[in-house]
């Protein structure tokens, strides 16, 4: 009997020592396994680092890099680098196929002419003009109407930019005939002009005029006087970050970006 047991004995130890290296192979399966699964899972859409390029109208200068911020600091990984210029500058670069993400210009003339290049446009954001004088405005203007004086040095956008084409309509509307020293290729070069004395008026959007502080005087001009500028914001076909793209112009239209933009004097689209 003893010996029967004791065969028994060693049969059971026989049959546990050739489990134990099947069992540890199993477990080293297991995670060789659950390693292969982890590397080819697709990555979070938040890991993956995004550069944006957003072409947009001079006169978003300032309040855009203050959006640019927000944006980033809401959507961790994404960086957003603007490039401003005039808006007809802009679709130039455009149809010439520079490198970029999305569109705003500060009239929707020069993005209807962009379809071929952009998906649908949402207006952001309106503007209107004032007349910038001369810092402590030496020449007393408060109207339109003073412009046409010839002692009076007046500089405007070029017609072919929105914020000169806007200046011309509403002069053309009160017959007033301006001859201006010169024409600028943005607003921004019409608001330089007049902070440096080079000029004594000059017509600009109201956001532009506001951040030149003391710089220069500004002359409000009423409403039924006045045109209104509208900034539409697209994304482009050709860029290589659409999702992320859409995503960007899709949130200049959320209270957050809203409340910068009239935080800076833009009024609601």
């Amino acid at each position: 009997m003893s010996a029967i047991l004791n065969r028994r004995a060693a049969a059971a130890a026989l049959t546990a020592a050739l489990l134990v290296p099947l069992s540890a192979c199993g477990s080293d399966t297991g995670k060789k396994d659950d390693a292969a699964s982890s590397a080819s899972a697709p990555a979070s859409p938040e890991a993956k680092a995004v550069n944006l390029t957003v072409l947009a109208a001079s006169s978003l200068t300032d309040v855009f890099k203050t959006a640019g911020e927000a944006y980033q600091k809401s959507h961790p990984g994404t960086k957003v680098t603007f490039s401003f210029a005039g808006s007809q500058e802009l679709a130039a670069q455009v149809k010439q196929g520079a490198p970029a993400d999305a569109l705003v210009t500060a009239d929707t003339k020069t993005m209807d002419g962009l379809k071929g290049e952009t998906n649908d446009a949402t207006v952001i954001a309106k503007n209107r003009l004032v007349i910038a004088a001369g810092k402590d405005n030496p020449f007393k203007i408060d109207e339109l109407k003073d412009l046409a004086d010839s002692k009076i040095k007046v500089v405007l956008a070029a017609p072919e930019v929105p914020v000169g084409r806007y200046s011309k309509q509403i002069l053309d509307a009160q017959k007033i005939e301006v001859k201006p020293v010169s024409q600028e290729a943005n607003v921004r070069a019409v608001l330089s002009k007049v902070e440096l004395g080079e000029a004594d008026a000059g017509l600009v959007y109201k956001t532009d005029s506001a951040k030149s502080g003391d710089k220069v005087v500004t002359v409000d001009i009423p409403d039924d006087q006045n045109a209104v500028a509208s900034y539409p914001a697209a994304t482009l076909k050709q860029s290589k970050n659409s999702e992320a793209a859409a995503a960007f112009v899709a949130w200049l239209s959320t209270p957050e970006a809203q409340k910068i933009l009239q935080d800076a004097g833009f009024q609601k689209a």
